[in-house]
């Protein structure tokens, strides 16, 4: 259960649109916090439990929903973005190309952008296109937060021998923070907060 104070800051967010080109994007003006992630690595119920709105972003069994960069208002102006899964293999190779040219260009061009939250199952974390994002956002300079999500899936032993093995590999990645989270028990909730809270703040 989920018992985190819930920041005013991230207080009823509101959709504003969903954008398929740069063009669509709201203008550039207070911070925003974008979410990224595979699909069907439960980024959609992350969003939905950090900010305490069962149907915030829209949660589907399939896989790829997420088709276009979504922005939601937060309170004091600025965004959280929700940006389309990846790596869905049944997306044609058009869209697949859209997706990752579009997710490049926001990440190295939108200003007002604080940090990501990059999204993965923990039971499959680091795979190829997690790493693109993790370099993407080196070579923008950007904060990124890892979910490991489906912790509860996990057993104590498991979930920390992920946990080890997640920061060996990211180690000398100053950019890069990475913590547990399970929409379904909570785990990690407080914590994502906190971090999205101090990026919105900064």
């Amino acid at each position: 259960m989920d018992t985190y104070p819930l920041p005013k800051i991230l207080s009823d967010p509101e959709f504003i649109t969903a954008a398929h080109s740069p063009g669509q994007w709201p203008p550039d003006g207070g911070p925003e916090i974008a979410f990224a992630g595979r699909s069907n690595v439960g980024k959609s119920s992350a969003i939905n439990a950090i900010t305490r709105r069962k149907s915030l972003a829209r949660t589907s069994r399939t896989p790829g929903r997420t088709q276009q960069i979504i922005f939601y208002l937060l309170p004091g102006g600025g965004h959280l973005v929700d940006l389309p899964g990846y790596g869905y293999a049944q997306v044609p190779e058009k869209l697949r190309r859209h997706w990752g040219e579009a997710i490049e260009h926001y990440l190295r061009k939108r200003p007002s952008l604080r940090g990501l939250v990059l999204v993965m199952d923990a039971r499959h974390p680091l795979k190829k296109l997690d790493s693109q994002m993790l370099s993407w956002c080196a070579a923008s300079n950007l904060q990124a937060h890892i979910l490991l999500t489906k912790f509860d899936k996990l057993n104590h032993s498991s979930g920390a021998s992920t946990l080890r093995m997640v920061r060996k590999e990211l180690a000398g990645m100053d950019n890069v923070t990475i913590q547990p989270f399970s929409a379904v028990d909570s785990t990690g909730v407080g914590e994502a907060r906190q971090h999205i809270v101090s990026w919105l703040e900064r």
